[in-house]
């Protein structure tokens, strides 16, 4: 799947200022629209905030050259699965990312932005996903050898 680096380039600088604004923004849209994945999460979530924060803007530096960071989003999926995620948050967690986006970027955000970003969060997704599975056939693989 080709990328629109273009607008993810912009959309993101757009909004790069903002980026607190934006990870606070994007974790109350997601505990109200799913409450029961609050308790995936730490309580205080400062450190949470500044994870996210620095994994996008690593996806940021990292969209011309995707395959370059897919080891590193195949071992954070399988760590997310060690914290309860499921591959049905991935499509919840992409969507109230970008409406977070589109809010924090205000009249500086164009239709395509939200296009290309779920094309990207898509190929994130996936990769984290793969990992996932990964993870956990090595998990049941584990189990089965003991």
């Amino acid at each position: 799947m080709a990328l629109d680096i273009n607008s993810l380039e912009t959309s993101f600088d757009a909004i790069a200022p903002r980026g607190e604004e934006l990870v606070e923004d994007f974790y109350s849209r997601l505990f109200a629209a799913a409450p029961p994945l609050r308790g995936l999460f730490p309580e205080d979530m400062k450190r949470q905030r500044a994870m996210l924060l620095g994994a996008l803007v690593l996806l940021r530096k990292s969209l011309r050259d995707l395959d370059r960071i897919a080891p590193k989003l195949r071992s954070l999926g399988a760590r997310h699965v060690g914290y309860g995620a499921l591959p049905e948050h991935y499509p919840v967690v992409g969507t109230l990312l970008i409406e977070s986006m589109e809010h924090v970027a205000g009249d500086a955000w164009r239709p395509e932005y939200a296009i290309a970003w779920a094309d990207a969060y898509a190929a994130v997704a996936a990769e984290m996903m793969a990992g996932a599975e990964q993870a956990i056939a090595q998990e049941v693989d584990g189990r089965l050898a003991a």
